[in-house]
């Protein structure tokens, strides 16, 4: 869904004059429709990311598809943790991560390598603060029942040309079955980034257990407080 910049202005807790100063100096992402400015929900949330621009928890609470659903956490736990990936640029780390990625043995990773580097060619995933996050520009079919988050860890940072312009040596690659569950994905994930705990166990390359542990902590205050009609803590 599109929004406007009342909507934005909303979502990121600043006033409606500084989104509007964004935008019209280029610094924003923006569509003129008419006489009026859209933004695109992931361009926005991927956006305030890499500026450690915090979102309001509705956004998050807005994205839930069920409540009750740890999507990003089942996600992660399809997807898994891959340590010492290696690669001097972005097409080698992401071929490695193809050719170890959990998936069916049927799926074509040469493909999927393919349609990460050519999404890569039209902007950097790279959300800044180390991380980025490879994923298809739209769900393809690759015959998976669940969506999959795999996070990778880098042996050496490497130039991602994130939005930030530091060296980058966390990936979460996403790999989507529709739309909206990407949108969720890419909702939670972020609000995941957020919590100082979570930021620290990436930092000291914590296990797969403790990470996915962490996320579905995360992810259950987000439900108690879409719940109670409360924000997350």
């Amino acid at each position: 869904m599109d929004l406007t910049a009342k909507d934005a202005a909303r979502l990121l807790k600043l006033p409606e004059e500084q989104i509007y100063a964004w935008i019209r100096n280029g610094t924003l992402p923006s569509y003129r429709i008419k006489d009026r400015y859209r933004l695109n929900r992931v361009e926005l949330l991927e956006w305030a990311a890499a500026r450690g621009i915090k979102v309001a928890p509705e956004f998050f609470r807005e994205n839930q598809e069920t409540n009750g659903d740890l999507v990003l956490t089942n996600a992660l736990m399809h997807g898994g943790v891959l340590t010492e990936v290696a690669g001097a640029d972005k097409s080698s780390v992401l071929k490695e991560i193809c050719a170890r990625l959990r998936l069916p043995p049927q799926l074509d990773r040469d493909e999927l390598h393919g349609v990460l580097v050519a999404r890569e060619a039209l902007c950097s995933t790279g959300i800044g603060n180390g991380i980025a996050i490879p994923h298809p520009r739209g769900p393809i079919v690759l015959g998976l029942a669940e969506p999959h988050v795999t996070l990778a860890f880098l042996r050496e940072p490497i130039d991602y040309r994130a939005i930030d312009r530091k060296p980058v040596d966390i990936l979460f690659v996403i790999i989507s079955t529709t739309v909206h569950v990407h949108l969720m994905l890419l909702s939670h994930l972020m609000f995941a980034l957020q919590d100082a705990e979570f930021r620290a166990l990436l930092d000291r390359r914590a296990g797969e257990e403790a990470i996915i542990a962490k996320s579905a902590e995360i992810e259950r205050r987000m439900i108690q407080s879409d719940n109670s009609g409360g924000a997350a803590p």
